[in-house]
């Protein structure tokens, strides 16, 4: 018998759609494995009580004759940035325990409307901050591949879920990376969609010019039937794009032939030298363009001289944005709230915050409210902000000569739960190839490139286009994911050594 958590959504969809399985049985075979392994993974923070209900209601529609798409009946699980009005929404914070939106995130009514049946929210650092979800007030998410790591961050629970089959979908947010760099150490697709591609509306602010929301995907064609559902312009977000977006499914088909190679040029910045990456890392990456290239696509060495200074830009405006952002959490409206007998209300403010925030939220808050302060704004967020033009036009002038950018997703594999906990500077660094994409609002993607010789985990390859070319990181993915799924024999995640296909850790 099939085991339905272990196909890819695309299959599992023809499956639904022609009769062969019902939602309820796909549903409830991917709630038995979330309750067969997430007690060693920890991807869920809450798993809902209505999704057999939800697959019911898909089926009666399906069996009535109504016309429903592509992904209709296909289990989704969601990040917990994103709210939702009958799950709680806690940005993986102590100082939103509990809480109930009124309303849903645009791409969870999205997904909804287009008959997606949503699992539970996935565990992430606290408010997005972080790389390893170990910041998380609920507790790490561990890493499917090896128990005793990391799945990324912030969106490791959204990663995990996918990577143990316990979701064949999930929505993610990248910020600096917090899509594609957990995609890169779990053997998943995670794509973050050109700034303005996806509505903001719902999704819980960190840093309002750098968030987007994505797929997190095992397939980047199933990536690309996510896109379609949650892409496009929303009234709601002011900073959406009113733009008329191809089919992204579509284009990850048309990649998959791998004619889309022949005198595709590939840039490699030249400024990103291999010191600093992790051998396994520097060879996959290279094999992987090897093979591209011998399917008739030039690699061309660019420059991007301003990329180095990306990590010390981002962590000056995103903590400047993330200090405005948050000051809505004040213990007056919503959310946790500690009284103080006899104080005033700032100090229950204060309490509250003390109390409700983690390390690494309190040390980004005051980071940026430090950066915006009288004195300093121009010397520290002001410069910022120039770096950030100047690394928007190292882009443009890039894409002057070439079609995509590849880099390494990431420096290194998974590495052991704690051991940068302590070092914020070490985990920083962990987005220095993604979080020029956020700087510049251009799109880019993560897919699986092979595992590291050394410790046998995965490796991502991260392509960047222009932006509003979502369409062509498609295209560009699925051809190498066809020459590298053909060249293994077989899907990457099949290769995990922790989780078995019908139960708990081996």
């Amino acid at each position: 018998m099939t085991d339905l958590t272990r196909l890819s959504a695309a299959a599992l969809a023809e499956k639904l759609s022609a009769g062969d399985v019902s939602s309820v049985e796909a549903t409830q075979a991917h709630l038995d494995r979330i309750s067969a392994v997430d007690g060693d993974i920890h991807a869920f923070l809450h798993v809902s009580d209505h999704a057999l209900e939800v697959a019911s209601d898909i089926d009666r529609r399906r069996a009535a004759g109504e016309s429903l798409g592509a992904l209709a009946g296909v289990p989704l699980a969601i990040k917990d940035v994103l709210v939702t009005t009958d799950m709680p929404s806690t940005s993986g914070s102590k100082i939103l325990e509990g809480y109930m939106s009124p309303y849903d995130a645009t791409v969870v009514a999205r997904a909804r409307a287009a008959g997606l049946v949503p699992l539970g929210k996935t565990n992430m650092d606290e408010f997005a901050m972080g790389s390893s979800t170990e910041h998380s007030a609920y507790g790490p998410t561990r890493n499917p591949w090896d128990l005793d790591r990391i799945p990324g961050g912030s969106g490791g629970g959204s990663a995990a879920a996918v990577a143990s089959f316990e979701a064949p979908l999930a929505l993610g947010s990248d910020t600096g990376g917090s899509i594609r760099q957990p995609a890169h150490v779990t053997g998943t697709v995670g794509l973050k969609p050109t700034y303005g591609g996806v509505s903001r509306y719902g999704a819980i602010a960190l840093a309002s010019s750098l968030d987007q929301v994505g797929p997190v995907t095992r397939t980047v064609l199933d990536s690309g039937l996510l896109h379609d559902v949650i892409g496009g312009h929303d009234i709601n977000d002011s900073t959406s794009l009113a733009h008329a977006w191809p089919s992204f499914a579509a284009a990850a088909r048309e990649g998959a032939s791998g004619e889309v190679l022949k005198g595709l040029r590939i840039g490699v910045i030249k400024e990103l030298p291999d010191s600093g990456f992790q051998a396994g890392v520097s060879e996959s990456f290279r094999a992987a363009l090897a093979a591209m290239e011998a399917q008739g696509a030039e690699i061309v060495e660019i420059s991007a001289p301003h990329f180095e200074y990306g990590v010390a830009a981002y962590y000056l405006i995103l903590p400047a944005e993330a200090s405005s952002n948050l000051a809505k959490f004040d213990s007056v409206r919503f959310g946790l709230r500690v009284d103080v007998p006899g104080g005033t209300v700032e100090d229950v403010m204060a309490a509250t915050r003390d109390a409700g925030f983690g390390d690494e939220v309190k040390r980004r808050i005051i980071l940026g409210t430090y950066a915006l302060s009288a004195g300093y704004y121009d010397a520290y967020y002001g410069s910022a902000q120039k770096v950030r033009t100047l690394i928007q036009r190292d882009f443009d002038a890039a894409f002057a000569s070439v079609d995509v950018i590849a880099t390494p997703s990431a420096p290194t594999t998974a590495f052991k739960l704690g051991e940068k906990i302590d070092d914020p500077l070490q985990m920083y660094l962990n987005d220095v190839t993604t979080i020029p994409a956020n700087l510049a609002g251009v799109p880019g993607i993560s897919i699986p490139s092979g595992l590291a010789a050394e410790d046998g985990l995965p490796v991502g390859i991260q392509f960047l286009a222009p932006a509003h070319e979502d369409a062509r990181l498609y295209r560009v993915g699925a051809a190498l994911e066809a020459l590298l799924v053909d060249s293994w024999g077989g899907p990457l995640l099949d290769r995990a050594p922790v989780l078995g296909s019908n139960g708990g850790s081996r």
